[in-house]
């Protein structure tokens, strides 16, 4: 069983990737900005941090054997996270970026098919673009499909790289849940070192 470091466990993604791996029987230090009225659970530490501050960040992460990051990039800093990656000496990473950087079937981003992007779009974009330049560690990136709502979890996904994965009628989309069970599938199984991956149905 792994030992994993989540930052973010609070966010929507979050919540859906530590259930997860707790049900799987790995150990988890959750990280949240507060950490006032969180259940007590089994196999969960909590660590209460700021994802900007660096150094204290690294302190929390060291000693894991795999750090998930699930942040909102407009309201989050990558090279603060990259930076507290390095510091704690973790070699693995899995960090959420956003969809509009997959292609789609015409050739062009995602981003560009947005007629009114996120606000989160664009620095996900980017965060994506800085991991792309890291050779010190192990990074995987992995990107939702255009819909990822609550919803069931089936353990069944389909996989891609750079193009988003859609279905008969062109619509990409996955469950939180099962957005999930492929993050921590990656954990068990590494397939995409230093490389980004997608899923959907």
């Amino acid at each position: 069983m792994a030992n994993i470091a989540l930052v973010g466990m609070t966010g929507n993604i979050g919540k859906r990737i530590l259930d997860e791996a707790l049900e799987r029987g790995h150990s988890v230090t959750g990280t949240t900005r507060g950490a006032a009225d969180l259940p007590v659970r089994a196999g969960l530490k909590v660590a209460t941090v700021h994802p900007a501050d660096a150094a204290a960040l690294a302190a929390v992460l060291k000693g894991h054997d795999v750090v998930v990051v699930s942040l909102k990039w407009d309201v989050n800093d990558i090279d603060a996270v990259i930076e507290a990656i390095r510091r704690s000496g973790v070699r693995r990473a899995l960090i959420v970026v956003g969809a509009g950087s997959l292609l789609r079937a015409d050739g062009r981003l995602h981003f560009d098919h947005m007629p009114t992007p996120a606000p989160s779009s664009k620095p996900a974009m980017i965060a994506l673009e800085k991991l792309r330049a890291v050779t010190d560690f192990d990074w995987t990136a992995i990107s939702p499909p255009t819909a990822i709502q609550p919803g069931e979890r089936t353990g069944k996904y389909r996989t891609g790289t750079d193009t988003m994965v859609v279905d008969a009628n062109d619509n990409g989309r996955i469950s939180r849940e099962d957005f999930a069970v492929a993050i921590v599938d990656e954990i068990e199984k590494p397939k995409y070192l230093r490389r980004r991956f997608t899923v959907g149905y």
